[in-house]
């Protein structure tokens, strides 16, 4: 049996935050790192400092300015793909699989926008595309792996500070909420980090930069997800969800979550 350790961070920026990923990756040594929102197009993807950590083997989806996602890996990579997710041309997604044949789907939800109507906010359209193409693959079942990353959905109850406040707010309506429990569902996808924390307890990844002390105020969301397919529930170890990293020198608002598995 191998124990392997893969973990999703929407980084925001690849380049002005190569230092968070150098400590991250030192520090929790995960065999596998997906990124999101690299922001920079796929040639000016910082990888040489990456790879002289042990990550020498990459697959990245670049984009100028925004978007972007990239796999960064101890284990060779094989099968690279990305798929046009909403079908407006983005860098969102990319899959590869790695050691024991794990596969590995990294994905980038479109965050939106801040008015949840598809008619008045073509970026709430967009999203909703990304998630109808989503519904359509997961129904079609995958092969055994993970899908995670930046899913800009917080789905449960307490995924969020305050669910009444929240009801309204893009990112944990209810038709946002109901269409990834029902993408999960057509997949069959075990939900890593509720494994291990219940429903009833809030669990938080993203806090806002608009807060002056996010930690105090602690009005955070779940937005990033890590799923697995059925067959490895009983391959999950450990999740982590690295808070700390949010109190770290210029940082994403997102943290770095991380599942531990046996296969």
């Amino acid at each position: 049996m191998t124990r392997l350790r893969v973990a999703t961070w929407n980084i925001n920026s690849a380049r002005l935050r190569q230092d968070q990923i150098l400590r991250y990756l030192q520090e929790a040594a995960p065999d596998a790192l997906c990124l999101q929102e690299i922001k920079c197009k796929t040639e000016l993807f910082p990888g040489e400092p990456f790879a002289a950590l042990g990550y020498a083997h990459q697959a990245v989806k670049g984009q100028p300015g925004y978007n972007g996602v990239a796999i960064l890996s101890k284990h060779p990579l094989h099968d690279v793909e990305s798929q046009d997710f909403g079908r407006a041309g983005d860098a969102r997604h990319i899959a590869a699989t790695m050691a024991q044949g794990l596969r590995l789907h990294n994905f980038y939800i479109p965050a939106g926008g801040d008015l949840a109507d598809p008619q008045a906010n073509p970026k709430f359209a967009h999203k909703l595309r990304f998630l109808e193409d989503l519904g359509e693959w997961s129904a079609k079942g995958a092969a055994s792996g993970m899908a995670m990353g930046d899913f800009n959905i917080a789905p449960q109850e307490h995924d969020v500070w305050s669910h009444k406040a929240l009801l309204d707010v893009v990112s944990h309506t209810p038709l946002e909420t109901q269409t990834l429990d029902a993408i999960q569902a057509a997949g069959g996808w075990i939900d890593a980090p509720r494994r291990f924390t219940p429903a009833h307890e809030k669990l938080y990844s993203w806090w806002s930069y608009r807060a002056p002390d996010w930690a105090a105020a602690d009005k955070g969301r779940r937005l990033d997800h890590l799923w697995l397919t059925p067959d490895l529930e009983s391959a999950l170890k450990s999740v982590e969800i690295h808070r700390p990293a949010r109190g770290w020198e210029r940082p994403s608002d997102h943290v770095p979550v991380l599942v531990e598995i046996e296969v």
